[in-house]
C-alpha cells in the first residue's frame, strides 16, 4: 500500500506490505527507489511482519532535501519516521548506500537485526590517478571561469563533470550530486563496533561498487555479524539471486519458525 507522510518539511513516500507485528524498514541504493528493492520487500513480507519499503529524500516520489544532506541528515529522518510510526525495535534493511543509515541507525538505537546487502560505508581507497582527475578538476573549477567568463567556464565544468563522473552522478540535479560528493567520502567503520544487534551481510563476490573486502572488513568490526556471498553476483546480488535471497532472509529472521 502506497502511503505519504511529511518529516522534516519533505513528503516522503513509502510502500508497507504485511501487517505482523514486527516493522522491518527498507533502504534503496543511490539513484534507485523503493520499487527497485521490491524483490526483497516480498521476501522480507511474513505474517509477522511490516515491510515498510521508503523512497529516500532525493529519489522516486520524495522530495528532495533543501541543503546538501550527509547520512547523519538521512538517519535523523529515518528515526523521526520510526518514532512517527511508533516502529519499535524494527529490522534495518538497507542496499548500497540505505546501508549506510542502516549502518549509523543501528549503531545508536535498539533494533532487532541488520540486513546489509552490498552495502557502502566504508571509503573506497583512492589510486593516484582518481586524485589526479580530482585535483586537475578542482583547478579548473576554480580557473575556468576566470579565462572564459562565468557562464562559459561553468558551462565547460557542468560537461567535464558529467562525463567524468558516474551515470548516477551525471543523472542527479546539482544538489544530488553535491549530496552523493559528501556521502560517499563519509567513513563508518569507527560505527561498526558500536552495532550490537545480529547482523546479516549479503554481498556478490563480483561486486565492483562496494566489493567484498568491504563485506570482510564489515564482519570484523560488527560483533555479531555473518557474511553470505554469491559467486558471479554483482552490486544488485538480491536481484541476480532472488531465490537464494529470500531463503538466506527467512532464516535469519526465523521465517520458518
Amino acid at each position: 500500500m502506497e502511503k505519504f507522510i511529511e518529516i522534516a518539511g519533505l513528503r516522503l513516500r513509502y510502500i508497507t506490505v504485511g501487517s505482523g507485528p514486527k516493522p522491518v524498514i527498507l533502504m534503496h541504493g543511490w539513484g534507485c527507489r523503493a520499487e527497485t528493492v521490491q524483490v526483497l520487500a516480498d521476501a522480507l513480507a511474513h505474517e509477522s511482519t511490516t515491510v515498510y519499503n521508503i523512497d529516500l529524500p532525493g529519489f522516486g516520489e520524495s522530495d528532495e532535501p533543501s541543503e546538501v544532506w550527509g547520512v547523519e541528515d538521512y538517519t535523523a529522518l529515518i528515526e523521526e519516521f520510526a518514532s512517527r510510526l511508533n516502529l519499535v525495535k524494527p529490522v534495518l534493511v538497507g542496499h548500497s548506500f540505505g546501508g549506510r543509515i542502516a549502518i549509523v541507525y543501528g549503531s545508536r538505537n535498539n533494533v532487532d537485526s541488520l540486513v546489509l546487502v552490498d552495502a557502502a560505508g566504508i571509503k573506497p581507497r583512492r589510486s593516484l590517478k582518481y586524485y589526479f582527475k580530482v585535483y586537475s578538476f578542482k583547478f579548473a573549477k576554480r580557473i575556468l571561469p576566470l579565462l572564459l567568463g562565468k557562464k562559459r567556464g561553468g558551462a565547460l565544468i557542468d560537461k567535464w563533470r558529467g562525463k567524468a563522473g558516474s551515470s548516477d552522478y551525471a543523472s542527479a540535479s546539482p544538489r544530488m550530486r553535491a549530496i552523493m560528493s559528501r556521502v560517499v567520502n563519509e567513513d563508518l567503520k569507527h560505527l561498526m563496533p558500536s552495532i550490537k544487534a545480529p547482523v546479516l551481510l549479503i554481498w556478490g563476490e563480483k561486486d565492483t561498487a562496494t566489493p567484498l573486502s568491504d563485506a570482510k572488513t564489515m564482519q570484523k568490526l560488527i560483533p555479531d555479524a555473518g557474511l553470505v556471498s554469491y559467486p558471479e553476483a554483482g552490486h544488485y546480488s538480491f536481484l541476480e539471486r532472488p531465490a537464494q535471497t529470500a531463503a538466506v532472509l527467512a532464516s535469519f529472521l526465523n521465517f520458518n519458525k
